[in-house]
């Protein structure tokens, strides 16, 4: 299993991670880093706060982002259903004009 060195709030870690993970391992350090720096700058002390209020940024952009999915996925669901339901109405009045054929050729074969 690879070992990679990620830097968060100064501090050197070695993560395991699975072979050809290490450059997206290196980039979530990376934003973790991001937040960490973003806290820091607010002026906050304390490793722990640090790591918790820039843990809790990124669960607030996690829930943001869900939520923003959540929403584009029901609009999509909702306009195929709507898709559906005039396809539906085309085939039911295409279906009403080929009975109204239907019993116009079956009138003509009994009047014959």
């Amino acid at each position: 299993m690879p070992q990679v060195t990620v830097r968060i709030n100064g501090y050197a870690y070695q993560i395991g991670c699975e072979p050809g993970e290490e450059r997206h391992l290196l980039d979530m350090a990376q934003e973790v880093s991001k937040r960490v720096a973003r806290v820091r700058a607010l002026g906050f002390s304390g490793e722990a706060k640090i790591l918790v209020l820039a843990s809790l940024l990124m669960a607030d952009e996690l829930s943001d982002l869900t939520a923003e999915l959540v929403s584009t996925e029901a609009s999509k669901a909702i306009a195929a259903g709507e898709a559906a339901t005039r396809e539906n109405a085309r085939l039911m009045d295409e279906l009403s004009l080929l009975a109204e054929r239907a019993e116009t050729i079956a009138a003509a074969l009994e009047a014959d």
